[in-house]
Parts: C-alpha cells; sequence; structure tokens
C-alpha cells in the first residue's frame, strides 16, 4: 500500500491530495473486510467458542526447563508451570517436549507430556518418563487465546 505524503504547512487541499487520502482509506478498507478467513475461533471450555478478528486474538509462545542432567526412573514426572499475562478466558495450550541436550540417554527421547490445568494466565502440567536414564527435558507452549 503507498504512503500519502503529508501536506506542507498553509499547503492548500486540492483536489488530487483528497484522492490520494479517499484512495488510501478504501485500501484499508478492502483490506479489513470481514470475511471468514480473518477470523480467530477459540473453544474455551467457560464460554464456549468464541470468535475475533486474527489482529485482535493473541499467541503467546513459551519454553520452561523441566530437568536438566537429572536422572529419570519409569513412571517418574517432572512438574512444570508457566505464567503469561492475562486471556480474557482460558487459552488453548499446546505443550511439545524438547530435547535440550542430545548426549541424553534413551530416557530423554522417551518422554510424554500432560497439561493439568489452564488458568486464564497460567498452564501446569508434567512430563511423565517411560525409561530409566539421564535426561535433559524442556517444554515448548503455545497458548492461542482472546487477551483482555
Amino acid at each position: 500500500m503507498s504512503k500519502i505524503p503529508l501536506p506542507e504547512r498553509g499547503q492548500p487541499l486540492d483536489l488530487s491530495y483528497i484522492y490520494q487520502v479517499a484512495n488510501a482509506v478504501n485500501e484499508i478498507s478492502s483490506q479489513l473486510s470481514p470475511t471468514t478467513s480473518r477470523y480467530t475461533t477459540v473453544e474455551t471450555a467457560s464460554a464456549g467458542k468464541q470468535s475475533v478478528r486474527t489482529s485482535d486474538a493473541r499467541i503467546v509462545g513459551g519454553y520452561v526447563t523441566v530437568t536438566n542432567n537429572s536422572t529419570t526412573s519409569p513412571d517418574g514426572e517432572g512438574s512444570f508451570s508457566y505464567t503469561f499475562d492475562d486471556f480474557v478466558y482460558a487459552p488453548v495450550v499446546t505443550a511439545t517436549p524438547l530435547l535440550i541436550d542430545e548426549n541424553s540417554t534413551d530416557s530423554g527421547k522417551d518422554v510424554s507430556v500432560v497439561l493439568t490445568k489452564v488458568t486464564n494466565n497460567n498452564v501446569q502440567g508434567i512430563v511423565k518418563f517411560n525409561t530409566i536414564g539421564v535426561a535433559s527435558v524442556g517444554v515448548n507452549l503455545l497458548m492461542v487465546g482472546i487477551p483482555v
């Protein structure tokens, strides 16, 4: 989109300048048209499906370290918590385990992540280890929701 040149002080506003302003407003309007592809829908536990313009939605990416060169055992767990800015409703959260140290034993590669609590500003969970060994594991988090 082209930028409109600012008028000089005392410059008379002529038809050409007003045309540029009107044309720029029309371009903005067409880019912000209310099509369904420009909306983000978040299904919340407390209020059902909520739709907002994608520009009004919030996506937060986070990371937490769960264990670093720690000994694990089958059925062992490591808990984590991550705090973020408030959403109107609890956001949709995705958690992905991340092997921090490639020299970890198979214990760091044989894990699962379970979210135990998601609120408007915090997510808690556990990483379950299925193999004995030494592991360095973190969790990548992605929260999508409607900001306050």
